[in-house]
């Protein structure tokens, strides 16, 4: 048992490093979706998290917000266990319901007062199936619950998109010791991700039943955007 908790220790202080040198800016980020959400929820608000596994918004928002409750989805057994581990460490895990799946293995009437999808979209391939994920987030919330999502995004054919690519490389090799050749492998798996451009992004969210959709953070090739069920 103590060297799985160490194994999941380590695995855990290598994802928060990862995620904040793709994202410099991503505990501000949280800061901002958790004030929009208190703004716009009330002090028992249950929560849905598509793409939970790492806990980072179970702890920023749990800890804060003490009578929230929590369902927490990500199909990857790892990654849950990592935010059960978080979650664990900061006394909440009873306010956690822990889903290994998609939103699709939430029952149908769950209703929560808000959700978040937070680097997420990127990873879902096909336009069509963004949609369908964006359209299921909706049917588990009423008229007028916050949703915030938050994911790569960009157009490949603008040469802007190269311009912040090579931001980002410059980025990892001037905070780590990695190597050119190890950030060119990486750069080889992220451009492989599904990036669409900011109107299509909105676009998605109108067609999946969303409105006051308003774009509130930007760091390189993330965006993030608020917006409420219609």
């Amino acid at each position: 048992m103590t060297e799985k908790m160490t194994f999941n220790q380590e695995l855990a202080n290598e994802y928060d490093r990862g995620i904040r040198r793709n994202l410099p800016s991503y505990d501000a980020m949280l800061r901002l979706v958790q004030t929009f959400l208190r703004a716009n929820c009330t002090p028992q608000a249950r929560l849905l998290v598509v793409g939970a596994g790492g806990g980072n918004e179970l702890t920023a928002f749990g800890t804060s917000n003490p009578d929230w409750t929590f369902t927490a989805v990500d199909p990857a057994a790892s990654m849950l266990g990592l935010a059960r581990m978080k979650a664990e460490q900061t006394q909440m895990v009873d306010r956690v319901e822990f889903i290994e799946g998609t939103v699709d293995d939430v029952e149908t009437e769950q209703i929560f007062d808000a959700a978040t999808c937070l680097l997420v979209l990127h990873f879902v391939k096909e336009e069509d199936e963004k949609l369908r994920l964006l359209k299921k987030i909706r049917q588990h919330l009423p008229t007028g619950a916050p949703f915030v999502m938050a994911t790569m995004y960009g157009d490949p054919a603008d040469p802007a998109f190269d311009e912040l690519f090579a931001l980002w490389k410059a980025y990892w090799l001037d905070s780590t010791k990695l190597t050119q050749t190890e950030v060119d492998e990486m750069e080889k798996t992220l451009r492989s991700l599904s990036f669409l451009p900011e109107n299509k992004i909105v676009a998605l969210l109108e067609q999946a039943g969303f409105r006051n959709i308003a774009k509130f953070f930007s760091t390189n090739m993330i965006g993030g955007w608020i917006c409420k069920a219609q």
